[in-house]
C-alpha cells in the first residue's frame, strides 16, 4: 500500500449511463489531489448512440471503456459490471482508495463495503445524486463544482456569503471541536471535522475555492495567521466572532 496520500492507488470507475462525458477533464484533475488514477474504466453499452460524447475523450485521458450490452430493458447490466470489477479490484490488494462516478443511489452498497475494507471512496456525482450514496462517501465531490482547465477564465467577484442554516450548523460544530482553551481552532482541523461531518462539504457550493476564504466571507468568524517558524508557511486559525 501507498505510504502517504499523494502517492494512493486510486481505480477511477466511471458509470458512463450516469454521468457527463463533458466533466472528464476537470475529473481527472480534481482527482490527481488525491492520488494516482492507476485504474481508469468507463462502464456502458458502447455501440449505443446515447455514449457517442464520451468517446473522444476516454482516448484523450486513456481510460478504458468496458462494454455492457444492453440486453434487457429496464435491467441495469452497467452497474453490475461496474460493481463486479470494483469487488474484483478490492480483493486484489494494490489499491488505496476508490473514485465512483456516478449520480446513481445503486453504488451505495459498494461504497459502504469498500469502505468497511478499510479503503478511502471518493464519490463524484451531479447535485441531483441521492443522499444515502453520498454519504456512503468518505468524500463526495458535485461535478457542477469543478473548475473549467481548458480555457482561460477571468475570476468573477467574489459573491456575498448567503446565510444558510445547514452551513452555519456545519461550520459552529467544527470550529467548536477542533478549538483551543484560547478559542481559535486550526483551519485544517476545521476542514477535517467538516469532511466527517458532511462527505459532500465542499466550500465551492459557496462560491469559495478554499475554507479559508469562505470562513473569512462568513460574519460569524475572524481569520489570522500565526507564524509557525522562520521560513515557514504561517498557519491559518479561525474562532467565533
Amino acid at each position: 500500500m501507498a505510504g502517504t496520500r499523494g502517492e494512493a492507488r486510486l481505480a477511477v470507475l466511471i458509470d458512463a449511463d450516469n454521468a457527463s462525458a463533458q466533466h472528464l477533464e476537470q475529473l481527472l484533475v480534481e482527482i490527481a489531489k488525491y492520488g494516482t488514477a492507476s485504474v481508469r474504466r468507463a462502464y456502458g453499452d458502447w455501440t449505443s448512440s446515447r455514449l457517442t460524447s464520451w468517446k473522444t475523450g476516454l482516448l484523450q485521458h486513456s481510460v478504458q471503456p468496458i462494454q455492457q450490452f444492453s440486453y434487457t430493458t429496464g435491467k441495469n447490466a452497467t452497474d453490475s459490471a461496474l460493481i463486479i470489477d470494483a469487488m474484483d479490484l478490492l480483493h486484489a490488494g494494490k489499491l488505496d482508495g476508490f473514485c465512483l462516478v456516478s449520480s446513481d443511489s445503486d453504488f451505495t452498497r459498494l461504497a459502504a463495503r469498500i469502505r468497511e475494507q478499510g479503503l478511502t471512496v471518493y464519490g463524484f456525482g451531479e447535485r441531483k445524486t441521492p443522499k444515502p450514496f453520498v454519504a456512503a462517501c468518505d468524500t463526495f465531490i458535485y461535478v457542477e463544482n469543478l473548475a473549467p482547465t481548458t480555457a482561460e477564465v477571468t475570476p468573477a467577484p467574489k459573491p456575498a456569503l448567503k446565510r444558510d442554516r445547514k452551513l452555519d450548523r456545519l461550520l459552529a460544530e467544527a470550529v467548536d471541536v477542533a478549538a483551543g482553551d484560547d478559542g481559535w481552532a486550526h483551519l485544517g482541523a476545521v476542514g477535517s471535522n467538516l469532511s466527517r461531518l458532511a462527505s459532500d462539504f465542499d466550500s465551492r457550493t459557496w462560491g469559495y475555492s478554499k475554507l479559508k476564504d469562505l470562513m473569512n466571507a462568513h460574519p460569524d468568524y475572524e481569520v489570522k495567521s500565526r507564524p509557525t517558524g522562520e521560513g515557514k508557511t504561517p498557519n491559518a486559525f479561525v474562532r467565533h466572532r
